[in-house]
């Protein structure tokens, strides 16, 4: 018997043509769906559903549903916000203060910081805890206080932050704060206060000099009356004839 070979014909052609094309794009989709790589820097909340999950993709290669699965890349490399602020002294001046934060994304928790927060967690969480945080720190110092002891608020409102973004899966690395401005009238009277130290100073110093060179003066003549004490007892009357004699 012998077996005979169909030509596809020109009607066959134009069916199977379009449907193999459809089902090429269509595996080439489903493999997109299904990878997803998180790229260096980043992890990935994963919601099913819109649900988010428990688990988190760590940078790299990874498998997910097709369809029924999503991914978010969050980052969590160190990021960077600068802020002015306002806040007030205890002794209720109003301090101008630049303060520059390092901080970023605790890479095991990103999924509830996306569930809880959002992508927006800089302008719902990071501004508002910085500007409660500084307040917080700098209404317990005078103004004079926050310029002498810098390192020290500093490090204040560093702790006060942290536990504040801990709460949002956050890890605060550094606080800087890069100025202290304060009103005219508060820095005409710091001026004022400096140049009457600097007199106070130079009037001790003059004083404390006039006081040495009477000293000193006192202890001069002290030593001249001393001189002609000792000169009076060593002269005798044998040497008193011998200058007659010599005169």
């Amino acid at each position: 018997m012998v077996n005979v070979i169909k030509i596809p014909t020109k009607k066959n052609l134009k069916f199977w043509l379009p449907v193999s094309v459809i089902l090429f794009v269509f595996v080439i989709v489903l493999l997109f769906q299904t990878v997803v790589i998180i790229q260096p820097g980043y992890c990935g909340a994963v919601i099913q559903l819109g649900q988010v999950q428990e688990y988190v993709f760590s940078e790299g290669l990874h498998t997910k549903v097709p369809f029924i699965q999503s991914v978010k890349p969050m980052e969590v490399r160190v990021q960077k916000i600068e802020t002015k602020q306002n806040a007030s002294s205890r002794d209720l001046q109003i301090v101008n203060t630049v303060i520059a934060v390092n901080y970023h994304l605790d890479a095991s928790r990103v999924n509830w910081l996306f569930k809880e927060v959002g992508v927006f967690y800089s302008e719902r969480v990071l501004d508002p805890a910085i500007a409660e945080s500084l307040k917080a720190v700098t209404a317990q110092y005078t103004a004079e206080e926050l310029i002498s002891k810098r390192s020290e608020v500093s490090l204040k409102i560093k702790e006060t932050l942290s536990d504040k973004l801990e709460t949002y899966y956050m890890v605060l690395d550094e606080v800087n704060l890069t100025e202290f401005q304060f009103s005219a009238e508060f820095n005409d009277a710091i001026e004022k206060k400096q140049v009457a130290e600097q007199q106070v100073l130079k009037a001790t110093l003059d004083l404390q000099r006039i006081e040495i060179e009477a000293k000193q003066k006192i202890e001069q003549a002290k030593a001249e009356a001393e001189s002609l004490r000792l000169q009076k007892q060593e002269v005798t009357p044998e040497l008193v004839e011998l200058r007659k004699s010599v005169s």
